[in-house]
């Protein structure tokens, strides 16, 4: 295994990332695998963190296998990834349903995490994007190109491990990759950490409530 778990692979990526320091980058982490990992960024930064909600349309039957992603944004973005839906023999019928279902628990998970608050704004600034690995891309490649419509500056993907094809294509919509391990053989992401257990909801909340917004007021003494 490459990792003990994402607490460990968050550490060893913010390292690789120190050089971002000096740019006052904002974090933002795809939830919620990418979450603890993008927490160890944030901290050793000194940078807020963030989400950047997207979710895996699914194969109808085969949910694991992603034919796309959505992501939430003002106008939603979705990348198709038409090799799969071919082989797979997915309709557009099938394809939308699945499409609108995952655009709802978007919303669902954007209230429950964040409640009202607004995203955090990236014009002009260093983005550095972070989740626990990459493995076909969609759901990564969806979140960079909803990134670019909200213009920063640089824009930079950050993964403790991915497929090394994968990581390749990623280079055209970062600015920059930075990725500690890359495989040939990859299979699942799971497969290079020892402990990959899921989070839980609550677990994102209370790790986001120890981020304050930089435009946040100062607590009152004694609050």
């Amino acid at each position: 295994m490459s990792f003990a778990d994402r607490t460990d692979a968050g550490r060893r990526l913010a390292a690789a990332l120190e050089r971002f320091r000096s740019d006052d980058p904002i974090v933002l982490a795809l939830p919620r695998g990418g979450v603890p990992v993008a927490a160890e960024v944030a901290t050793a930064l000194g940078a807020p963190l963030d989400l950047l909600l997207v979710r895996k349309i699914g194969v109808p039957g085969h949910s694991e296998l992603a034919a796309g992603a959505i992501v939430d944004d003002p106008e939603p973005i979705v990348v198709r990834n038409e090799g799969v839906i071919a082989q797979a023999q997915i309709s557009e019928a099938a394809f939308d349903r699945v499409r609108m279902a995952e655009r709802a628990e978007l919303r669902r998970r954007r209230q429950h995490y964040l409640g009202d608050r607004p995203p955090l704004d990236v014009t002009n600034r260093t983005v550095i994007v972070v989740d626990d690995g990459v493995a076909t891309g969609a759901t990564m490649r969806a979140a960079l190109r909803a990134l670019r419509r909200r213009h920063p500056r640089r824009l930079v993907l950050a993964v403790p491990v991915g497929q090394t094809e994968t990581i390749a294509e990623l280079g055209a919509d970062a600015d920059i990759v930075e990725c500690l391990e890359v495989h040939e053989v990859f299979g699942a992401i799971g497969n290079f950490y020892s402990d990959f257990r899921q989070l839980s909801d609550d677990e994102v909340i209370s790790t986001l409530a120890r981020f304050g917004r930089p435009e946040d007021p100062p607590s009152p003494a004694g609050a």
